[in-house]
């Protein structure tokens, strides 16, 4: 069986702005290819997990990072998903532990808890 050399993912929620700039015509699918070592430089120098897993997948893409920066959590762990057979084992858990980071970090900004009763209201602690 041979491994994928590219993967594309459909957006359920499309990019139509970036850095609050309107785009002429929405994102509604990105097209990811096989890591090379080379991408592994594209995250030297960046201090937070998260941004260089932004940096990588962007490299990946061939977009700019703040266009993965303004993707939908539920479109992040599908790209996740489907880009991770692409990037080797040592890449795929690096990218699955900066994303998974990436997700608890926007639904930490967004008032969402990962606990909660029955009645909604986060548990006590």
């Amino acid at each position: 069986m041979s491994k994928p050399k590219s993967a594309t993912v459909t957006l359920e929620f499309p990019i139509e702005e970036v850095d609050g700039t309107p785009l002429e015509t929405p994102i509604t699918q990105l097209t990811f290819r096989r890591m090379k070592a080379k991408d592994a430089l594209t995250m030297e120098g960046i201090d937070g997990k998260t941004e260089a897993g932004f940096a990588l997948y962007a490299a990946l893409a061939g977009v700019e990072p703040a266009v993965i920066a303004e993707l939908d959590t539920d479109d992040l762990t599908a790209i996740t998903e489907k880009v991770a057979p692409l990037m080797g084992k040592s890449g795929e858990a690096m990218l699955r532990q900066a994303m998974a980071k990436a997700a608890a970090e926007a639904a930490k900004a967004s008032g969402e808890t990962s606990s909660s009763d029955s009645d909604g209201k986060p548990d006590a602690p």
